[in-house]
């Protein structure tokens, strides 16, 4: 099953690795014998759907969740391997998705009103106060 990011970015299913174990949590008895937990990998170095400049992106954005370029996701709130599959799937778009929107504006960098300054000023002159009287007296 391909994996849809957005309209001009489907990661086929070739692409992707799937890895089950058994899962903690609720379930009772039927959770010490199936493999419900679902971890799901995609090598972002290796991926023949992304161009160069996706690939940069994701690997400059994605870098500390990645370990051999390699991006790896896991899945195990639900009880059964089928919705932690889907889970694990859109978890992967989300992060996919993230990693290839275009940045945010840039910070305009402003002066500090002059209320702001006044502001600041006064409360540096409180503090200064309590901390003066805080001191021994002088013996002059």
């Amino acid at each position: 099953m391909d994996l849809e990011v957005s309209r001009s970015l489907t990661i086929p299913a070739a692409e992707l690795g799937w890895r089950f174990s058994r899962s903690s949590g609720p379930g009772g008895q039927h959770v010490n014998t199936s493999d419900s937990r679902v971890e799901l990998f995609w090598n972002v170095e290796a991926s023949l759907v992304l161009s160069d400049e996706q690939r940069r992106m994701l690997l400059d954005r994605l870098g500390k969740r990645l370990v051999d370029e390699v991006l790896t996701v896991a899945s195990s709130e639900r009880r059964s391997q089928l919705r932690n599959r889907e889970a694990a799937l859109e978890k992967l778009a989300n992060l996919v998705r993230e990693g290839l929107a275009p940045p945010g504006p840039k910070r305009r960098a402003t002066k500090p009103t002059k209320g702001s300054q006044r502001r600041r000023l006064e409360s540096k002159g409180q503090r200064s106060a309590t901390k003066a009287q805080r001191r021994r007296p002088s013996h002059d």
